[in-house]
């Protein structure tokens, strides 16, 4: 049978055109192919906590979860998070109403976008950006509006310009899309520059979507400040979270929302006809999860902040320019020190030159030229991992 083609139209919706296959997915086979470190995907290689992945070898055995779990999530989960929420920032939400959990992080951006724009309207996102922000404010019909994260060399991180992200905003902006701790920069906003979002936020009637799911990896003196706790910003803001980030079990795909019951409402009313629900045992893990005491989280962090250093002064004696993260598992570094300046060039010849695999930046970026010298690698990898990869990366300058 001959397949049904049209000459007139492509087969791929046209909102989508200009997504092909991700990086992450070249990069990670290339790993595989010249067998090299892979330090480009964010995942961890090794489990989080044994008791709470053996929570969920029990949740299966005694039938929890095994089927169709409720669509906002299972209460025990709901519970946690609202928990969560209040014992780490003061907020208060309904467990009943004010929740959600969905199939990971990605999946509320999706519901989160595609149930609050509208054809024609704009959403303001930090440049560079997660992947699938573009892919999902293009599936909703909206037109997305970056604002660029420069690299300010004497702080040794990315800055946002205030008066670049009010001077975005027009008539037809209907949200903005923040994400603090920032991938892939490492940035973590300050209370002024989340201030500054909520003045704007409240002073042009947007809503807010923040993307937090970096929220237990901060470094530093860097703080992590969700944008709800800020005047006027409970009511405007769905905040998102994710399990899979701070407890290493990112296969779970566990992740949630936060935000008024209307706003819950509308996410959910699109979430439901995307998964409609997923990860039924792992959500009960997951509430055992975030009910952990403050030592694990303390440990969590020092961990990856050595982890963080080890990468870091490494990458610094193999000739990149380093831009230390506060925040993330994320290092962001600029390669013309080393006489280069494409970072797609850069990264598909770096596992034949080096034996390491990195992402480069500026495929999180619409304007193009401003990432292409700038290319990430991820820390959360056990150290002699990391260890090795500092090794061969030294090859770069040898």
């Amino acid at each position: 049978m001959a397949a049904m083609t049209s000459s007139a139209r492509p087969l791929l919706n046209r909102r989508l055109a200009e997504f092909g296959t991700t990086i992450f997915a070249e990069m990670s086979a290339l790993a595989t192919a010249t067998g090299s470190i892979n330090l480009g995907q964010g995942f961890p290689d090794q489990d989080g906590p044994a008791e709470i992945r053996e929570a969920a070898v029990r949740a299966l055995r005694e039938g929890h979860g095994n089927q169709y779990p409720p669509g906002p999530g299972v209460p025990e989960l709901r519970t946690a998070i609202a928990a969560h929420q209040e014992r780490r920032y003061g907020l208060a939400f309904d467990p009943d109403r004010e929740v959600l959990v969905t199939a990971g992080a990605t999946e509320a951006i999706a519901a989160a976008l595609l149930a609050l724009v509208e054809p024609g309207d704009e959403v303001v996102a930090l440049e560079p950006y997660y992947d699938s922000y573009a892919a999902c404010v293009a599936m909703a019909g909206g037109t997305r509006v970056p604002v660029t994260l420069r690299p300010d060399t004497e702080a040794g991180g990315f800055r946002l310009d205030l008066d670049e992200l009010r001077a975005a905003v027009t008539d037809r902006t209907r949200l903005l899309l923040i994400n603090t701790p920032h991938n892939p920069t490492g940035t973590v906003l300050t209370r002024e520059e989340l201030t500054a979002i909520a003045e704007l936020a409240v002073e042009r009637d947007l809503l807010v979507i923040t993307d937090e799911v970096y929220e237990h990896l901060t470094f530093g003196d860097a703080a992590h400040i969700p944008l709800a706790t800020l005047p006027g910003m409970r009511e405007r803001t769905v905040t998102i979270g994710s399990a899979g980030k701070t407890f290493s079990f990112t296969g779970w795909k566990v992740g949630w929302v936060t935000a008024s019951p209307e706003l819950v409402t509308a996410v959910r009313s699109a979430k439901q006809f995307l998964t409609y629900v997923s990860a039924g045992p792992f959500q009960y893990a997951v509430a055992e999860a975030l009910a952990l005491p403050d030592t694990y989280f303390d440990a969590f962090r020092a961990d990856m902040s050595l982890k963080r250093d080890l990468l870091a002064d490494g990458l610094a004696a193999a000739g990149f320019e380093v831009f230390r993260p506060a925040g993330t598992y994320f290092v962001t570094t600029d390669i013309r020190p080393l006489g280069e300046s494409d970072g797609f060039a850069f990264c598909r010849a770096l596992p034949e030159r080096a034996g390491v695999v990195a992402i480069p930046n500026a495929v999180f970026y619409d304007h193009r030229d401003a990432g292409a010298p700038f290319v990430r690698f991820a820390f959360c990898k056990q150290v002699p991992v990391l260890e090795e990869a500092v090794a061969r990366l030294k090859k770069l300058t040898a």
